[in-house]
């Protein structure tokens, strides 16, 4: 095994490879376990496999680990990783504590740990990297960093004191939101509470948003009032709408009332259909624009970076007015369309009107029956009065159709192991 030093932030997210060169997964933690006059010794790390689940690969099965990559023996239980009793996950719960030096010249933050390899072929906790408090009063300033060995600091947090998370956000910057959403579901409740307060409005959004409802219900309920209403802004209305719905009646309209007034505007609106519908599915904020508007002024509405990708796909042509509900539906034209014309082409002579939109009551089952027909990945929804409500797009239906558990991907493999061998090996060493 190597004997190179290797700091578990930069660790976070290395590429984990059996001894073919395949890719396994991706290192999220490294998990150790406390000793009464020695440093913490590495027990194992935690891996994201394909389908994002979390497993425990035991050090012992670790064949090299450098900063960029770790190789192992092939041999992975894919049982979703659980925390025992007395197992520190570094991630997670080290970084950002707060320490002292045992020669009394102060405290300061842990921002890194390093793992090292000793003779007798164990990985242990070695020098940490801290922060100590910042000696300027400038808000930009950081305090001065320095290297300790864990000999040298003591562990106190005192009560009622948080620990601090910003270290923890830092290394789950370059998450995908789904990603983000399945680690913090694995954290400690603590933790996860904790980091959900350090995280931005948008990212923590984000997050809610490929978690499971009764997590979202959770994480709201532990922010307050006012943060869960600045994260509800910042959801798609669709989504806000769906978490809403599982709160108690009084506290939705507290919270909807905290909102901003265009954004619970279109929540309440969706919040009038049954959950089974086109209309308790959909998203109120299509693209709308005149039947005069060109194709270059449908592709820079198309180019906007926050914009879902099923909802790029297509311009829904209406009168005035433009936002839902709007005025009557002419009908949609689609972006590969539009790539076939000049960009002063008016969108109303390229309209496809072949496609005809759905009723707000549709079931979902009927939504999905249409998409899958007409190989659409959205597709336009009206009320009675064929004015435009809403789109619908496929990853709404499929959110729908899938079952509750789909996004914890929660079953029982048996203790199977991935990816060369079907032999079982043990949960721990």
């Amino acid at each position: 095994m190597s004997t190179q030093r290797v700091f578990v932030a930069r660790l976070a997210g290395c590429t984990v490879f059996d001894p073919a060169g395949d890719r396994v997964g991706r290192v999220r933690d490294v998990v150790v376990i406390y000793r009464k006059d020695d440093p913490p010794r590495v027990i194992g790390l935690v891996v994201e496999i394909p389908g994002r689940r979390n497993v425990f690969l035991s050090i012992g099965r670790v064949t090299s680990i450098a900063t960029g990559q770790v190789i192992t023996t092939g041999l992975i239980n894919v049982r979703r990783f659980q925390q025992r009793g007395g197992e520190v996950r570094v991630v997670a719960e080290m970084l950002g504590r707060k320490v002292y030096f045992r020669d009394g010249s102060g405290h300061a933050v842990l921002e890194d740990v390093a793992i090292e390899q000793d003779r007798l072929g164990e990985w242990n906790i070695g020098q940490l990297f801290l922060r100590k408090p910042k000696t300027s009063a400038s808000p930009f300033a950081k305090g001065p960093t320095t290297f300790a060995d864990w000999t040298d600091v003591r562990e106190q947090q005192n009560p009622g004191e948080a620990q601090s998370a910003e270290q923890l956000v830092a290394t789950y910057s370059e998450l995908k939101p789904a990603d983000l959403a399945n680690t913090l579901l694995d954290l400690p409740d603590e933790r996860l509470l904790e980091v959900a307060e350090e995280l931005p409005d948008d990212r923590l959004a984000d997050a809610l948003e490929e978690m499971p409802e009764d997590s979202q219900v959770h994480i709201l309920e532990q922010l307050g009032d006012e943060r869960a209403a600045d994260i509800l802004d910042a959801m798609e209305p669709d989504d806000a709408a769906d978490v809403l719905g599982q709160l108690p009646e009084g506290r939705l309209e507290k919270l909807l009332d905290l909102m901003e007034p265009e954004e619970a505007d279109d929540v309440r609106a969706l919040l009038k259909y049954g959950p089974d519908t086109a209309g308790g599915l959909m998203t109120s904020e299509p693209i709308v624009l005149p039947a005069d508007a060109t194709v270059a002024e449908a592709l820079a509405l198309i180019r906007r970076h926050e914009l879902h990708p099923a909802l790029a796909a297509a311009v829904f042509i209406t009168l005035p007015p433009y936002e839902t509900p709007t005025g009557r539906l002419l009908g949609t034209v689609h972006f590969q369309r539009m790539l076939r014309y000049p960009p002063h082409e008016r969108l109303g002579a390229i309209i496809d009107d072949t496609v005809d939109p759905v009723l707000v009551t549709a079931s979902a089952t009927e939504v999905a029956r249409l998409l899958a027909s007409y190989n659409l990945v959205s597709m336009p929804v009206v009320d009675p009065a064929h004015r435009l409500v809403g789109a619908i797009s496929v990853d709404d239906v499929l959110d729908y159709l899938l079952p509750e558990d789909w996004r914890t991907n929660d079953t029982d493999d048996g203790g199977q192991t991935v990816p060369t061998t079907t032999a079982s090996i043990p949960r721990r060493r």
